[in-house]
């Protein structure tokens, strides 16, 4: 009998602990949409990225067990010019060759507000990583969860086209992630 207690004990624990409580996501890359803009000569210049992997850890009662840890296929960048995305591909911009893929890893969320939240972690684009912020909002959504947030990066500090005269420095990012339970 005295061996039964730890057995029954972990066996709980398995059942019930604290992995039931996380609710494990997987990005959904046809029904997400990650947008960068930034302006070009004055002008807004839209691109929109897809190849969305990863895991999501979410649950809005115990966010001390949320984390996200999803990348993007950088070699997909489309502005719908392929003269431009070929350029963006390059060396000087994302350079792709390189480093393929584009990553966000979180450090922590915290709540605003109900169903309001901020994620801080690290952004890696061209194998710089930084630490940024972003403001989201999570909404129930066809057996899954969407996420949106937007936050503002410097390109500079991730030497994204450094040649470049007529690019701004600020890039908007505008993430609409939908994220499936696994």
């Amino acid at each position: 009998m005295a061996r039964m207690v730890p057995v029954f004990l972990c066996v709980f624990l398995l059942a019930y602990g604290r992995p039931a409580f996380a609710q494990s996501y997987h990005p959904v890359d046809k029904s997400s949409s990650v947008k960068v803009t930034v302006k070009n000569a004055g002008m807004d210049v839209e691109a929109v990225l897809t190849g969305l992997e990863g895991e999501i850890s979410f649950n809005p009662a115990d966010l001390k067990t949320a984390s996200f840890n999803i990348s993007l296929d950088a070699r997909t960048v489309s502005t719908g010019i392929d003269v431009r995305d070929e350029n963006l591909r390059g060396e000087e911009y994302l350079n792709t060759g390189a480093h393929p893929r584009i990553g966000f890893v979180s450090k922590q969320v915290t709540q605003m507000r109900p169903g309001a939240y901020t994620v801080k972690g690290t952004l890696t684009i061209r194998g710089i990583s930084k630490d940024i912020s972003i403001p989201f909002t999570a909404v129930a959504k066809n057996d899954g969860l969407l996420f949106s947030g937007e936050c503002r990066v410097n390109r500079r500090d991730f030497k994204i086209g450094e040649g470049s005269l007529v690019l701004s420095d600020g890039m908007q990012l505008s993430l609409s992630v939908f994220a499936k339970k696994i």
